[in-house]
């Protein structure tokens, strides 16, 4: 049984094979999938899928790279976080790879997340991409411990890594970790413990080996397990069971809720 922690379900690039893409999960043994809020406006489709799907759940937050969206409030996120099926608060976090100039209003959007996830009582979904150092400092000075969460789609060195886990907070891996030149992420694959690791496709994007290149799809999710339990030297079954039961743990979820048949 795998879990898919992180994925777009409402993107466009799903829009005509949904029912296709459920039918592949069920038939890799994926049984459930967090489908992630980027942005306000978009989340009422998030948040349908959620509830059209009993084995599909949601978060809701704004993404570090939208720009021209609108801003939410601390208010906001927590009264939406509270609605049935909402199990965490993102994505959010920091980006300076795609945005240049002064980003303070990025850091600002992260602090509200933090505060929103610590007033609502759900764990936070962080993205960092080229601003590990701010990242982590935010989340220590917002007290983001007090919330816990994933720091999703992982790619930096295992010293940020440990300093997340020091933290609290998981390490989910993508099909990034099957990419044969990413040898530093796959040493942090080896050393992260099996209680504080989960598993996603970030789909559509970042297919694993051997579908790199084509549009992702959360029941490949099973690639990123397989990569990692042969990085480890033990059973698929074992990585499968551990993120699975970390994502019920840290989402809050059932482990025997909406299982399809």
């Amino acid at each position: 049984m795998f879990v898919d922690s992180h994925c777009h379900l409402d993107f466009p690039e799903f829009a005509a094979d949904l029912p296709q893409l459920l039918a592949a999960m069920r038939e890799h043994g994926v049984t459930h999938a967090l489908t992630i809020g980027v942005d306000l406006p978009a989340w009422p489709n998030v948040i349908a899928l959620a509830r059209a799907h009993p084995n599909l759940y949601a978060t809701v937050g704004v993404h570090p790279d939208y720009t021209d969206t609108p801003e939410p409030t601390v208010a906001e996120l927590a009264a939406l976080a509270a609605t049935p099926k909402v199990v965490a608060i993102g994505e959010t976090g920091l980006d300076y790879y795609r945005q240049e100039g002064n980003l303070e209003w990025q850091r600002e959007r992260f602090r509200r997340h933090i505060r929103a996830a610590r007033e609502a009582g759900k764990p936070l979904v962080i993205h960092t991409r080229a601003a590990a150092a701010d990242t982590l400092a935010i989340m220590r000075e917002e007290r983001a411990a007090d919330a816990g969460g994933v720091m999703h789609c992982f790619t930096e060195s295992w010293d940020v890594a440990r300093a997340a886990l020091d933290l609290g907070f998981h390490i989910s891996f993508s099909g990034i970790v099957t990419f044969r030149n990413a040898l530093e992420l796959k040493d942090v694959a080896r050393r992260v413990p099996l209680d504080r690791m989960l598993i996603e496709t970030d789909s559509p994007y970042l297919a694993p080996v051997p579908h790199r290149g084509r549009r992702n799809q959360p029941a490949w999710v099973r690639h990123v397990g397989e990569e990692i339990a042969r990085l480890r030297g033990i059973a698929t079954e074992t990585v499968a069971a551990a993120t699975s039961a970390n994502f019920f743990r840290l989402f809050n979820i059932e482990p025997e809720a909406h299982v399809p048949a």
